[in-house]
């Protein structure tokens, strides 16, 4: 406000952050996160030249939520986290212990995609989580969290941690069991003995998160009959994403 009263752009912007932050701490559904998850442009992330922020897929009453890191360039452009390479090798471990995507939780400790998928920076992660991640995990109310990577690990303990030594121990997080193994983008990088290795590791973390989860939701479905195309079943939302990015371009 200007020496006589007047309101000016800092005020406006001001009271525009203060509304958002209102509206984000009001929300009680998903429905309600959903709606305004596209209009985001909170950090700069969102002006680094993707296409929009992604957000998530699966049962919102799934008992198990897997935390990555961000999205890549093939979930940028599709709108839906891990389903690039990553999340096909990922499909493939959680359908190894009696998991198809759709009865699990799937998001992203960032929801914008770095450039040229550099790893995001704690700072980050912690703007865009302390954003829209808490808020995921206080409307879903996850029995279990697994952490994918790095990143994921380091939000929920608050500090900076190796993967390695840290993945296949408990953590806890708010009450909510946590466990930190590879995300599937390490394992690519891998070959011969050290891939079979980590993939063996990923295996029997990924299985005592759902052992975990099975017993405080003895009766979770965890398995469709065939295999969901993610694509086919958030199509309507893919297409939501593309015309609330092209308006915020404008």
């Amino acid at each position: 406000m200007d020496l006589w009263g007047n309101e000016d752009a800092w005020d406006r912007q001001t009271k525009q952050e203060d509304t958002r932050k209102k509206t984000l701490t009001s929300l009680m559904t998903y429905e309600e996160l959903e709606n305004c998850f596209y209009e985001c442009n909170a950090c700069h992330l969102r002006t680094e030249g993707g296409h929009g922020p992604v957000l998530s897929s699966g049962s919102e009453k799934s008992p198990l939520m897997i935390v990555g890191e961000g999205p890549g360039g093939v979930e940028d452009e599709k709108g839906l986290p891990l389903v690039g390479p990553s999340g096909k090798l990922l499909d493939k471990a959680l359908w190894s212990i009696g998991i198809t995507r759709d009865r699990v939780y799937v998001t992203n400790i960032v929801k914008c995609r770095p450039r040229n998928n550099r790893t995001p920076t704690m700072q980050e992660a912690n703007v865009c989580a302390g954003r829209w991640l808490i808020r995921e995990i206080q409307i879903i109310k996850p029995k279990v969290i697994l952490a994918l990577g790095k990143p994921a690990l380091r939000f929920f303990l608050g500090r900076d941690v190796g993967i390695i030594r840290s993945r296949g121990q408990w953590i806890s997080w708010r009450n909510i069991p946590i466990m930190p193994t590879f995300h599937p983008a390490y394992l690519l990088r891998l070959e011969g003995k050290s891939l079979v290795d980590a993939k063996w590791q990923v295996y029997y973390d990924m299985k005592a998160a759902k052992e975990c989860a099975m017993k405080a939701a003895p009766d979770w479905n965890w398995k469709s009959i065939e295999p969901v195309d993610l694509l086919d079943t958030y199509a309507d939302r893919i297409a939501m994403r593309k015309e609330k990015n092209k308006l915020m371009c404008d």
